[in-house]
């Protein structure tokens, strides 16, 4: 709808994300072609640009999901009573070998297209399903096949790391699909069991000749530990660029480690609060002064959306210091963490984390990703007295009103513009149609309260290390 290339939101209460956390009441944003081009008040609209009404609106920039298992998303709330133990031994050990590459692409484009509407307009793919090329090669069709921004972050949860890492076909993979563009990014996801062995050692140099960015499960009570910590600094993989999810049970010796080689956190608290990793570690990370992303995980359990990711981890943060404050028979009088710390970390957080410094802020010459929050059909929208507040409490994904991406408008007036939902349902729907086939009735009833046998029970899901602490 913006064919002249221009876009003008006009007169919004504009969240520049700068650091003085600045608030532009009745405030214009010009994008042209692909950047924001200027913000003020009174611009002139360019000769058939767009514009839209942004009153009573919020305009920031798009949403940053640095951990999220896309591939997962044709099974929405299935696994909504599971623990992490009954996760890993459904993906792990059972069901997840299953998936096929059009399932693949089936929940990569479900999730691709739910993300732009709630406003995420960057999402890492933690993309551990990838049991073969043709898989990845699924993955990367249905992200292109959205117009948002992507990073697949390329994993094999059946495969040794340094196996699949040293592959032909993978490089090749890389050769033909990772070509640079500005929207698809490229990490390699693997976690670290801690075997002293280091049997991800050869993944790590692999990223290394690649020069492309690890992310990995750190901190994941009884799959990943401070052992693993140890091994990755002692042979010297942990970079600035390495994204550590969760980290929510290390000790301080690994927090010291990754703030002391410069790395970031993706915190995924309702995933955090619910599965068992460790209560989530804002606190923690915050006294250490690492850098903070926030993330969804997977859609096999919770939401899909940003503002739940704000809204917990305040409330998660916030319940630990009166906790704390409480057993010492104290009184929390002034919130640590605030409103505007947590939707930083939605926006500029998840940019920094992934290297992308034209993401996350609303300025000239940033890149175009926008989004405004406004709902003149719902009674929560008004009176918007404290914008960071409102993002962070009172909006969601409904509230979404208009979404730009790369300077595209890809939804508008709470409708995504140019996206076949009904072709993203069908595919969706003949996945779970054969998934529930595969697994036959009982198996699949039984996969949503499933009993742990005693066999399965176990401390660790990386089936190609014996290592047990």
């Amino acid at each position: 709808m913006n064919e002249s290339g221009s876009v003008l939101l006009r007169g919004g209460t504009v969240l520049p994300m700068d650091d003085a956390r600045s608030v532009l009441a009745d405030t214009d944003v010009l994008v042209r072609d692909d950047r924001i081009a200027e913000i003020g008040q009174n611009l002139p609209a360019p000769d058939g640009a767009t514009v839209v009404d942004a009153s009573d609106g919020i305009v920031m920039p798009g949403m940053i999901d640095t951990h999220r298992h896309m591939w997962q998303t044709a099974m929405r709330g299935y696994g909504a009573d599971w623990t992490l133990t009954q996760y890993f031994v459904w993906y792990y050990l059972e069901h997840g070998r299953l998936f096929r590459p059009e399932d693949v692409h089936a929940g990569n484009l479900l999730a691709a297209i739910e993300a732009i509407d709630a406003g995420v307009t960057t999402v890492v793919d933690w993309s551990h399903g990838l049991q073969t090329t043709d898989h990845a090669d699924a993955a990367v069709d249905a992200l292109e096949a959205v117009p948002g921004r992507f990073v697949l972050a390329y994993g094999n949860i059946q495969q040794p790391p340094a196996v699949w890492s040293s592959a032909p076909e993978f490089r090749d993979f890389v050769n033909r699909r990772i070509t640079g563009s500005d929207m698809l990014g490229f990490q390699l996801a693997f976690d670290v069991t801690g075997d002293p062995e280091f049997p991800e050692k050869g993944a790590f140099e692999a990223a290394r000749e690649l020069g492309v960015p690890v992310t990995t499960h750190a901190g994941v009570w009884g799959a990943t530990n401070d052992d693993g910590i140890r091994l990755m600094h002692d042979h010297g993989f942990m970079t600035p660029e390495t994204v550590y999810v969760h980290s929510a049970s290390l000790s301080v010796d690994s927090y010291h480690r990754i703030a002391a080689t410069g790395g970031s956190v993706s915190v995924s608290t309702e995933s955090e609060q619910s599965a068992g990793q460790g209560y989530p570690p804002t606190w923690a990370i915050r006294a250490h002064g690492i850098p903070v992303s926030l993330s969804m995980d997977t859609s096999v359990w919770w939401s899909g959306d940003l503002f739940s990711a704000m809204r917990t981890t305040l409330g998660a943060d916030r319940s630990r210091a009166h906790l704390e404050a409480h057993a010492k028979n104290e009184t929390v009088t002034n919130h640590a963490l605030r409103a505007d710390e947590v939707v930083a970390w939605a926006t500029r957080g998840g940019a920094d984390a992934i290297g992308r410094s034209d993401l996350g802020v609303l300025a000239p010459g940033r890149k175009a990703d926008v989004v405004l929050i406004k709902n003149e059909h719902s009674p929560v929208s008004f009176p918007l007295l404290n914008p960071y507040g409102h993002v962070v409490f009172q909006a969601q994904r409904g509230d979404v009103h208009t979404v730009l991406v790369n300077g595209r408008v890809v939804k508008h007036e709470h409708r995504l513009v140019d996206v076949d939902l009904a072709a993203a349902r069908a595919e969706v729907e003949r996945t779970v149609e054969y998934l529930r086939s595969e697994m036959g009735e009982e198996a699949w009833v039984a996969g949503m309260h499933p009993e742990i046998p005693e066999s399965k029970a176990i401390d660790n899901p990386y089936q190609y290390s014996d290592y047990r602490r």
